[in-house]
C-alpha cells in the first residue's frame, strides 16, 4: 500500500508571471490513481505559522501569508506569491509533516509535492517558498518524534537552503548528491556534499550512493529519514545535467528505502524537482518513484508500464 499525501491546493492557479508549471502535481496523482497499485490518499492541514517561524524569519513568513513578498524576493523564487500560492505552500509544508507521521506508522509515506530545498531563512529561491524539509526535521526533533534526522537529498540541484537552515546542528545530518556544475552557483555546506560530474549514468551514480549512504547511516545513526526524491537527475530532464535512466531512478529510490528498512528507519519522501516540456512524462517519473518505494517487489518494467500511458500528456 502506498500512503500518499495530497491536497487540492497543490495544484495552484498559475501566476501571471514566472515559468514554473504546476501541471505535474495533478498528473502525478492521476498516474498513481490509474496505475493499478493500491494507494490511500491523505489530506494535510496547513502548516501553522509557528512551525514555519521556527525555521524562517517571521517577517518573511508574514510576507508570504499576506501575499506581500517584495518583487526582488519573488524574482528569486521564480513566480509571484499570490494568496493561492500562500495557501499552497502552507499545505505542502503540512503535507511533508503528515507524510512523516504516516511513515512512522507504515514505514514509508510520500508527499506528492514539496521538497523545497532552496528556500532560505528570509527568502525563497529556485521555485521554493518555505523549506518543508527543514520545517519537518525541526518539528520532529522539537516534539520528540525523532532524536536524529537524516535528510537524503538526491535532487539534481544541491539542497542549499536545507543545508543553510540546519547548519551546525548535531541532531540533523544533511546529505546531498547533486550535479556540481548545476544551480545554485554558490553552494551551501551540507554535512556531506557529493558533487557529481555532468553526464554521470546509472552505474556510476549508484556506486557513489553506495559509497556514502550506508556509512552515513552507520556513523550518524538516525532514527528518521527525510528523502528529497527529485527526478531531475534523469537524462531527459530540462534542468538536469546528469544522465540517469528510468530504471536507474527506480534503483536509486529502492536503494535508499532498502538501506533505511534494514535499519528499521521510517522514510518520508517529498516530490522534489522534475522538469520538461512533457509534463505527463515528468509526472510518470515522480509516480514511479513513489511506487518503487511502496512496492519493492514490483519489477521496474511493470512500474514503467503502469505509468507509461501518461507519457505525451
Amino acid at each position: 500500500m502506498l500512503h500518499v499525501v495530497h491536497h487540492a491546493d497543490y495544484m495552484a492557479p498559475r501566476p501571471e508571471r514566472g515559468t514554473f508549471k504546476f501541471d505535474k502535481y495533478y498528473l502525478v496523482m492521476e498516474a498513481l490513481r490509474q496505475s493499478g497499485f493500491a494507494l490511500t490518499e491523505h489530506s494535510p492541514e496547513p502548516s501553522p505559522r509557528e512551525w514555519l517561524e521556527a525555521v524562517h524569519c517571521p517577517d518573511y513568513v508574514e510576507q508570504v501569508f499576506t501575499a506581500s513578498v517584495p518583487r526582488e524576493k519573488e524574482r528569486r523564487i521564480g513566480f509571484p506569491v499570490t494568496p493561492h500560492i500562500a495557501s499552497r505552500v502552507r499545505h505542502t509544508n503540512g503535507g511533508t509533516w503528515l507524510a512523516a507521521m504516516l511513515a512512522k506508522e507504515h514505514g514509508y509515506a510520500a508527499n506528492s509535492a514539496a521538497g523545497s530545498h532552496h528556500a532560505l531563512h528570509d527568502t525563497g529561491a529556485g521555485y521554493c517558498v518555505f523549506n518543508d524539509l527543514a520545517v519537518t526535521a525541526n518539528r520532529l526533533l522539537a516534539t520528540g518524534e525523532a532524536s536524529r534526522v537524516l535528510i537524503v537529498d538526491l535532487d539534481v540541484h544541491q539542497g542549499d537552503g536545507t543545508a543553510s537552515l540546519l547548519a551546525g546542528r548535531d541532531d540533523v545530518f544533511t546529505l546531498s548528491l547533486h550535479a556540481e556544475k548545476n544551480f545554485p552557483v554558490r553552494k551551501a555546506r551540507s554535512t556531506l556534499d557529493i558533487g557529481l560530474p555532468d553526464g554521470i549514468e546509472d552505474d556510476d551514480y549508484l556506486a557513489e550512493l553506495d559509497r556514502h549512504l550506508p556509512s552515513v547511516m552507520q556513523q550518524f545513526a538516525p532514527d528518521f529519514v527525510l528523502y528529497q526524491a527529485g527526478v531531475d537527475p534523469h537524462g531527459d530532464d530540462k534542468l538536469g545535467r546528469l544522465a540517469l535512466s528510468d530504471k536507474g531512478l527506480i534503483q536509486r529510490d529502492r536503494y535508499v528505502l532498502e538501506q533505511a528498512r534494514t535499519r528499521g528507519l521510517p522514510v518520508a519522501s517529498a516530490l522534489g524537482g522534475g522538469y520538461g516540456a512533457d509534463q505527463g512524462e515528468v509526472a510518470a517519473r515522480h509516480a514511479r518513484s513513489m511506487l518503487a518505494m511502496a512496492f519493492p517487489e514490483a519489477g521496474a518494467g511493470d512500474l514503467i508500464d503502469a505509468t507509461s500511458i501518461f507519457t505525451g500528456v
